[in-house]
C-alpha cells in the first residue's frame, strides 16, 4: 500500500515536471525567435493572448489563433536581435496544477537581453580582462498557459501573457 502511494506522488512529479517543460521549451524558443518549435507546442487551434497588467485592470493588446499564426508572428513578426546580442527568458516561481489531462502553469518571467562589445581594431586596451557587453532587463511579467495532455503529450490550449511594461504596437 505504502509503494503504491509513492508511485502517485513520483507520477503526479513527473506530470508537473512535464508540463514545466513545455514552458521552458516556449521560452528557448522565444529567444531563438523560432516559431515553428514554439507553434508545434500547441494544439492546432491554439492561441496567444497578449495583455498589458492584470487583474481588472488588464487590457487586452492583441490575440494569435492557430499554429500558422503564432509561427508566423514569433518567426517574421518580432524584432530580430541585434549583432552580437541574444534574449534570455527566465521563468520562475511555478504554480502548477494538473489535473488529469489538463493543466494550468502561473510562472513569472523577466527576459534579459544581452549584446557583447566589438573587440577594438587594435585589441582590447592593457589590463582589460573579462566578459565585455551589456546585459538589460527588457520585459517582465506571468505567463499563464492552460496546457491537454493528447495523446501522451502536453500541449499549450492557450498562453496567456501578462506583460507589466506597456507595449508599443505599430499603428495602435
Amino acid at each position: 500500500m505504502e509503494q503504491n502511494s509513492e508511485n502517485k506522488v513520483q507520477s503526479k512529479a513527473s506530470e508537473e515536471r512535464q508540463v514545466q517543460q513545455v514552458l521552458a521549451r516556449y521560452t528557448r524558443a522565444a529567444d531563438q525567435l523560432n516559431g515553428k518549435v514554439a507553434s508545434d507546442l500547441f494544439v492546432p487551434d491554439g492561441k496567444v493572448e497578449v495583455y498589458y497588467g492584470r487583474g481588472e485592470s488588464r487590457e487586452l493588446l492583441f490575440v494569435l489563433s492557430g499554429q500558422a499564426e503564432i509561427e508566423n508572428a514569433m518567426s517574421n513578426l518580432m524584432k530580430p536581435h541585434p549583432d552580437r546580442g541574444w534574449s534570455h527568458h527566465t521563468t520562475h516561481d511555478y504554480i502548477i496544477e494538473v489535473n488529469g489531462d489538463h493543466a494550468t502553469i502561473d510562472a513569472q518571467f523577466i527576459r534579459f537581453d544581452s549584446v557583447g562589445e566589438i573587440r577594438p581594431e587594435n585589441g582590447w586596451p592593457e589590463g582589460t580582462l573579462g566578459l565585455m557587453g551589456k546585459v538589460t532587463p527588457t520585459e517582465s511579467g506571468y505567463y499563464q498557459p492552460t496546457l491537454q495532455k493528447i495523446n501522451g503529450e502536453w500541449k499549450i490550449v492557450t498562453l496567456v501573457i501578462l506583460h507589466d511594461l506597456t507595449f508599443a504596437i505599430p499603428g495602435k
